[in-house]
């Protein structure tokens, strides 16, 4: 079994435990949303910039890696033509779920975001992608993929991880790892992700992230950063993410 397969094995049953980021919005939050009232999260805890949309309505959006029934379902309340694609097949049932009890389209696509992405060059006007890049080893191809199925100007809205959660022992109490973070490189660490059903993860640097979209001749125009949303490293107010906000020219 590849690492992206047991991946995908291992958030299907995540979801099924109420993991918090499988459970579909409720139809409220749906209702709130065609009523104005909305967010979007790339990261655990910070919304996104509403300025970094732009005019939505009639746009296409690639939710990628955006599996779950949390943020497509609010680009559709805004008027976007939403395509979602994700390796889990529970993260897709949520979309199909939420998007059939409110009545909207959306076109579902399992696919590995590793390989070349099934879609035509410059169709979507916009990928909004949350922290997923921590599944997967090389995340350069990623941008340049996204650079290719990009209109121009399209946006790429980016939720990324810093490396810091990779570093720290479980209690986030001491530092015991060094970086890169690469299981299929070490198999100390394989043991360990497996002993906390933590899936297959990797660490990326500023370099291959913010660098590798410069590198598919992204424009990097906007950025934060934000914590885990719990634990002591959220406490201590330590950033553990970051969110990008790239033009393509």
């Amino acid at each position: 079994m590849s690492y992206q397969d047991e991946n995908a094995k291992t958030i299907d049953r995540w979801i099924e435990e109420g993991w918090e980021w499988g459970q579909p919005i409720d139809h409220d939050t749906y209702l709130s949303a065609l009523n104005g009232s909305w967010e979007l999260l790339l990261t655990p805890t910070k919304p996104v910039p509403k300025s970094w949309l732009g005019e939505i309505k009639g746009k296409k959006v690639l939710g990628l890696a955006s599996g779950g029934g949390q943020q497509m379902p609010i680009f559709a309340a805004l008027g976007a033509l939403v395509t979602v694609l994700d390796y889990s097949p529970a993260q897709l049932r949520s979309e199909q779920l939420v998007s059939e009890r409110e009545g909207y389209q959306i076109n579902i696509v399992r696919a590995d975001m590793t390989k070349p992405l099934p879609f035509e060059d410059g169709e979507f006007d916009l990928v909004f992608h949350p922290v997923s890049n921590c599944y997967v080893k090389e995340v350069k191809p990623i941008f340049k993929e996204c650079a290719r199925v990009l209109k121009h100007g399209g946006r790429l809205l980016c939720g990324l991880d810093n490396g810091m959660n990779f570093i720290t022992n479980e209690e986030e109490r001491e530092i015991l790892y060094s970086l890169p973070f690469d299981p299929l490189n070490d198999p100390e660490l394989m043991r360990m992700l497996q002993s906390e059903d933590c899936g297959v993860q990797f660490s990326h640097t500023m370099e291959e992230q913010i660098g590798g979209q410069l590198e598919a001749g992204f424009i990097l125009k906007d950025i934060y950063e934000d914590t885990n949303g719990s634990g002591r490293l959220h406490k201590m107010n330590i950033p553990s993410f970051i969110a990008t906000l790239a033009i393509k020219p």
